[in-house]
């Protein structure tokens, strides 16, 4: 009994029963599984007449609402949900609809006369669902929607989105873009302080958009750690809801020309020699450069106090608007970074995060957080201004992007989760399951399945806060990007839960509201004018591939996955349109490490392959390949005179090649990856891995001034720039 009643409660939550693998395979979650993912949901699960009860209210719940905690009027389909009495049919149900502006829109309906598709006895008597139509013309937006019927009254929120994403006009007309993927971490030049900054993104959009390029893509810039150096991955974030500060070019600041006495000290011997040692490291001192930025910041916010908030100057009282603005989503991202920094200072070994806090510091919203801000008002200023700096200066180079003629500007990347142990999950802790962690089954890149430790969202606790928490996450990330790249786009859709204690191949699928959540996105897409790519690599399911269809989002394309069934690669011509094209990605070799094969000897090495077969397995698949890339160049008169299939053979006429047929391609957007101009063997990361690879710490191999004067470079991108014209 307890079996039967435990799958119909995992069912009721989202669990799967059983999913395909990325061979085809049809595989069952297991009854452990589910019992561990209840369990992290928070469900009781060993008790028979516990577990009962808890369905019982569920479905008392469901059908006890008159409206449900989000109505969400999807294009082309009924307004929303209304649950009325049975025996009250011959009733009205009167609705209303109050804009943003304050305009009431309202009307009424005789209950019978909508359309029924659910009816239930619940307590004695029958309900039924029915469809509530609402005016068609509603403009998109955020409403309240009022609902009164015999059977009492309700309100929630009301999200009308458009049909599909934004699609810019430049793409509409059928033109096809390209641009550059950068790193921004990894960026050298001879002014930063040994981590890529704002200043040299600057840069790197003057150099691409004069080679006619329309956008330049980037890393996650989520917040990481401050009082933390140690948490530097990009995926694995304290908040996406704001910026990692470290990026702030702090030479191009007002205060930094303000304050002499900073000026001096930064431009001593010493400071510059220690700058030099920083950028000259192969891999980004994440705890040196932390040190040095934050050193110097905290004086000039000394000094924008002095200067500008005593004064009331229109500088600060842009900060002021900020705060405003960012209201408190800002406020708690601020507090939580001032109570971890003072926290770390009395115990760096044990308070290593909000978890290990003091009770009374673990809700966000509780006395003593409120008695920590009024007594640290200061610190909390600091990191909301670092939050400030940070908007201003990427905000200004989007700007600076569009002003030369960029039609997309910055493309932005979002992280697929956060941290447990950051402040997007102290301030809402109730929305994040902390028993268990997201990843991903096994598939072609991670034979093992994967972990990535961030905990997941529960659905149902998403929908109880009617979708606030992913739309102001949304608009967040949109603020200055004209496109946005969602990592694993699939988590809208299901999410690979791995409960502690269990291995990333025993986990299980969870699933979303998917419909609603993509009506939140296109809503925020057009809203900030942001198109939308879906990063759908590994296993996709078809029901996904399908709605990214039909929402205009674009596709994540990878060349050297791009293979027909004969092992042969697609060609140009046969990429669709609503896509985006890249040889490879951040998670992938590079496209010298590919063809050398040094990936393959790096992963053996650290241990990735199941076992020998495998591992041979992929030694002869990249022989084959590398002879089919060289057919296909061949086939479209690009091969290089001379070129082999030999492992030591790549070249810049080779990569040049292949950059061309990337160019070629039908898709709208194509992407370069700037390691692979410049011919870099190591990988950005290693799928799979912790501490055994250095992950997103690798520098780019020669300063930004040095790589845009190679004569392969600009040979390079002035031929993708033709192709994409032609």
């Amino acid at each position: 009994m307890l079996d039967s009643l435990l799958d119909r409660l995992a069912r009721q939550r989202g669990i799967g029963d059983a999913y395909h693998n990325y061979r085809g395979e049809l595989l069952h979650i297991s009854r452990e599984t589910k019992t561990a993912i209840l369990a992290a949901m928070g469900c009781a699960t060993s008790d028979a007449a516990a577990v009962e009860r808890q369905l019982q209210g569920l479905e008392i719940e469901r059908w006890r609402l008159i409206l449900p905690p989000v109505a969400v009027a999807h294009p082309g389909r009924d307004g929303t949900v209304v649950n009325v009495p049975a025996n009250d049919l011959e009733s009205s149900v009167a609705w209303s609809v109050v804009t943003a502006q304050g305009r009431t829109l309202s009307g009424a309906v005789r209950a019978a006369d909508l359309r029924e598709f659910e009816r239930a006895e619940i307590e004695g008597r029958w309900i039924t669902r029915r469809a509530l139509p609402l005016p068609a013309d509603l403009p998109h937006g955020v409403y309240r929607l009022m609902v009164e019927t015999v059977g009492g009254k309700a309100e929630a929120p009301l999200i009308v989105a458009p049909g599909t994403c934004h699609e810019p006009r430049v793409l509409r007309d059928g033109n096809r873009l390209w641009g550059v993927a950068v790193q921004l971490y990894s960026l050298r030049s001879g002014r930063n302080w040994g981590i890529g900054d704002f200043a040299d993104l600057e840069q790197v959009v003057r150099e691409c958009a004069a080679h006619g390029a329309s956008f330049i893509g980037l890393n996650p810039l989520h917040a990481l750690f401050p009082a933390n150096a140690a948490q530097f991955s990009p995926y694995s974030p304290s908040s996406r809801h704001f910026l990692n500060v470290l990026y702030v070019a702090i030479d191009q600041l007002p205060e930094f020309e303000q304050c002499q006495a900073v000026r001096m000290r930064v431009e001593a011997d010493e400071f510059q020699a220690h700058l030099r040692q920083l950028r000259a490291t192969t891999s980004v001192d994440y705890a040196g450069v932390t040190a040095a930025k934050l050193e110097v910041l905290r004086e000039l916010h000394a000094c924008f106090r002095r200067e500008h908030v005593a004064r009331k100057t229109p500088r600060a009282l842009a900060f002021d608007d900020y705060r405003v603005e960012r209201g408190e989503s800002l406020r708690l991202h601020a507090l939580h970074d001032a109570i971890d920094e003072h926290l770390r200072r009395l115990d760096p070994s044990h308070y290593w995060g909000w978890p290990v806090w003091p009770e009374g510091l673990r809700e966000p919203n509780g006395v003593d957080v409120c008695a920590f801000e009024a007594g640290h008002t200061e610190t909390v200023e600091f990191y909301a201004w670092l939050q400030w700096l940070a908007d201003t200066q990427l905000g200004a180079v989007q700007r600076l992007a569009r002003d030369l003629g960029m039609p997309i500007g910055l493309y932005g990347d979002f992280a697929v989760g956060v941290n447990p142990c950051g402040a997007e999950t102290w301030s809402d802790p109730a929305l994040y399951r902390k028993g268990a962690g997201v990843g991903a089954p096994p598939d072609a890149l991670a034979l093992k399945g994967q972990d990535w430790g961030i905990p997941p969202q529960d659905p149902n606790v998403l929908t109880a806060e009617g979708y606030r928490p992913f739309e102001q996450l949304i608009a967040a990330n949109m603020r200055h990007f004209g496109a946005l790249r969602l990592d694993h786009v699939m988590a809208l859709y299901r999410q690979w839960w791995v409960p502690s204690g269990l291995g990333s191949t025993d986990g299980g699928y969870v699933h979303y509201p998917v419909d609603d959540l993509l009506s939140v996105l296109t809503l925020q897409s057009v809203r900030h004018h942001c198109v939308v790519i879906g990063e759908d690599l590994g296993t996709v399911p078809p029901e996904m591939s399908q709605l990214m269809r039909e929402r205009f989002m674009y596709s994540y394309r990878v060349l050297l996955f791009e293979k027909r069934a004969d092992g042969s690669f697609l060609p140009p011509a046969a990429y669709p349109r609503r896509a985006i094209a890249t040889v490879t990605t951040h998670d992938l070799p590079t496209l010298k490490g590919y063809w050398s094969a040094s990936d393959i000897d790096l992963r053996q090495r650290l241990g990735l392959y199941p076992n020998a077969d495998v591992h041979q397995m992929v030694v002869d698949e990249r022989k084959r390949d590398r002879r089919a890339l060289l057919a296909a160049l061949e086939e479209q008169g690009l091969r290089p005179q001379g070129a082999t299939d030999a492992p030591d053979s790549d070249t810049d006429e080779l990569a040049h090649a292949i950059h061309v047929y990337l160019a070629r391609s039908a898709s709208a957007l194509v992407v370069l990856q700037a390691e692979d101009l410049i011919g870099m063997t190591d990988p950005v990361n290693v799928p799979g891995t912790s501490d055994e690879h250095a992950n997103w710490q690798r520098k780019m191999s020669e300063d930004l001034e040095v790589t845009f004067a190679r004569d392969s470079v600009q040979c390079t991108l002035r031929a993708v720039q033709a192709a994409r014209r032609d």
